[in-house]
């Protein structure tokens, strides 16, 4: 056989066996890059999902406190209602006292009204206690006896 055949063959088993003793190297270094990888992505994994579950923390205590304010201002709401509405109700009651102790008054003294510009009024007399030209105030009953 000719030296170079022997040469080629030699080298190609040297070829095959560095194959074969390397191969198995070569896969343990990339499952062993890839099994860091993975370690690397599950710990992003965890700190992102930490992350998100903090902030979903922050969130619904953000959503509660919310609540919490809504509800205090309902609150109040009311509170000013009702005492608006007793206010109102007062302002009633005082009406109708003012109302009942004016009908009290008028039947007590049939001849003097009180007018809304606070002047009075007498029976008969619709003056007003103000004077017209080519009229004569005259006083009341009780001023001429004195």
């Amino acid at each position: 056989m000719d030296p170079i055949i022997i040469v080629v063959i030699v080298v190609v088993v040297l070829l095959l066996v560095a194959l074969v003793v390397l191969l198995p190297r070569l896969r343990r270094k990339a499952n062993e890059r890839k099994r860091v990888q993975a370690d690397t992505h599950r710990q992003e994994a965890q700190r992102l999902a930490a992350q998100a579950e903090s902030a979903q923390a922050a969130a619904d205590e953000r959503e509660a406190a919310a609540r919490r304010e809504r509800a205090e201002a309902e609150l109040r709401a009311a509170e000013a209602q009702r005492d608006a509405e007793t206010n109102m109700s007062e302002a009633e009651r005082q009406r109708a006292e003012a109302q009942r102790l004016e009908e009290k008054a008028a039947r007590l003294d049939p001849k003097h009204r009180d007018r809304d510009d606070g002047s009075t009024l007498r029976q008969g007399d619709d003056s007003a206690g103000t004077t017209s030209p080519g009229r004569r105030e005259v006083p009341p009953a009780d001023s001429q006896n004195r």
